[in-house]
Formats: C-alpha cells, sequence, structure tokens
C-alpha cells in the first residue's frame, strides 16, 4: 500500500487558522473527500479531485477515503475545526475497523484550531479554568445520555462549550438543555454564543442564563456557558485560573 490518508482540520472558517502543515497537506494531495461546504474551500487545481458529499455520509465517506489511499493516492479526508472534535478522525477509524486489512495503511491526523477555542479567544478566556465539551445533538447518542452529562457538568461547576446546539429539525434541544441548566445553575451564571467564528458573520454576545433563550443559538453557534467565578471585565469575559476553596 504506497499511498496515503490524512485527515485534517480546517479550522472555524478563517483561511489565517488553517495550520501551515494541512495547507502543505492540501497542495500535496491527489485527492479531497469531505461535506460539501468544507471541500468547497479547497482551490481546485490540476491533478486534484475532489469528492464533496453529504454531511451523513462520514462512514461511507471514510470507505471511500481507504479505497483511494490503498490505491496509492495522496487522499485527504477535511473537516472544521479539529477533525478529532466531534468530526472525521474517529468515523474514519470506524471504517478502518471494518478494514483490519488496512491497518497497516501510512495515516496521519493533522490537528486544526476548533470553533470552540476560536470562540473562548475571541470572547477572553471563558475557557481559562477546567471545562468540558458537550455536543447536544442526538443523531448519534440519546437525549437522556446528553441531559445526564450536562447536569453532571453543571454540578461539578465546569465551563461548559456546546456544539450543535439548536437545528431546524430538533429546535427544542435547546430549550430543554437550558432547563437544565436553571435547575443547576444561578441566574447570573454568563454564556457566551459566538456565531460564525472567525468569518466575516462573525457575531459574538454574552448574556446571563436568565436572559438566554433558545433563539439566541443555532448550527452555526458555539455557546461557553462559564464556570461560578466567570465574569465580565469591560467587554471580556474571563474565568480565573484559581477556584475558591468550598465553593461547591
Amino acid at each position: 500500500m504506497s499511498g496515503s490518508l490524512i485527515v485534517a482540520g480546517l479550522g472555524p472558517g478563517a483561511e489565517a487558522m488553517i495550520t501551515p502543515e494541512v495547507a502543505q497537506t492540501l497542495a500535496e494531495a491527489t485527492d479531497v473527500l469531505g461535506y460539501i461546504p468544507y471541500v468547497a474551500r479547497v482551490a481546485p487545481r490540476p491533478g486534484l479531485r475532489l469528492h464533496p458529499s453529504d454531511n451523513r455520509e462520514e462512514l461511507d465517506r471514510a470507505a471511500q477515503a481507504l479505497e483511494l489511499a490503498a490505491a496509492g493516492g495522496r487522499v485527504v479526508v477535511v473537516s472544521s475545526g479539529d477533525p478529532g472534535v466531534f468530526a472525521m478522525a474517529s468515523a474514519l477509524f470506524e471504517a478502518l475497523e471494518a478494514r483490519p486489512e488496512l491497518i497497516g495503511l501510512d495515516i496521519r491526523i493533522l490537528p486544526g484550531i476548533t470553533a470552540m477555542l476560536a470562540a473562548a479567544a475571541a470572547a477572553g478566556a471563558p475557557l481559562g479554568h477546567d471545562f468540558c465539551c458537550l455536543n447536544l445533538s442526538d443523531n448519534l447518542k440519546p437525549w437522556a445520555v446528553i441531559e445526564r452529562r450536562l447536569r453532571l457538568a453543571a454540578e461539578a461547576d465546569l465551563a461548559m462549550a456546546f456544539y450543535n446546539p439548536r437545528s431546524a429539525a430538533r429546535p427544542e434541544g435547546f430549550a430543554r438543555a437550558l432547563a437544565v441548566l436553571r435547575e443547576t445553575c444561578a441566574p447570573g451564571r454568563l454564556i457566551t454564543f459566538a456565531r460564525a467564528v472567525s468569518t466575516p458573520d462573525q457575531r459574538l454576545r454574552t448574556v446571563t442564563l436568565a436572559e438566554a433563550t433558545p433563539e439566541m443559538a443555532d448550527m452555526r453557534t458555539v455557546v461557553i456557558v462559564g464556570n461560578s467565578q466567570t465574569r465580565r471585565l469591560g467587554d471580556w469575559v474571563y474565568t480565573p485560573r484559581f477556584y475558591p476553596a468550598g465553593t461547591l
């Protein structure tokens, strides 16, 4: 097997946030696969074949990438953000597990800047202490699991970042998440809504839990919930590095 397969993160949207390593990899690729809008971010050139596909075809995409690489291609599967955060790296290994004869293939995962980290930087430092990251989509896990993890994270007073908070197909999910937060957190808890972060359409808004509404989020929004110590400093939001004893 002379080919190679790389899963690469394109960052949250701005071209400047694509790492030089990923840019060089794309320049050397024979095939690029990914979700339609992510492949659209890769400039066409002679010798490069682009393979865009729908968002819910991750395993088929990964299987096709494995076949192309096994045939000798220099294949790159692109994700937004970081490919290991709710993205294609895990899907690739799921597909590889079904094809153990390809385990010896030259495979690499190249990290990227996540929307969560870009959003936190734009806001200040809301993830400056312990935090967790939750995907609020119930497409691949039941809502009961999401709710339990959300409740436990809130009870542990972790800062939290939410991906996929509210879609047109399941608009009720984020309302349920806010209800759980209101059962476990004080109404003054700060929540930042970062939409289309790093793009010209970026919108950043910080409100209290009492002020937050489901309509403030959509699928282009990363939601960051501070812990009990998170505070405003002018236009900035930050979570101190220290944590007072006896807070919980």
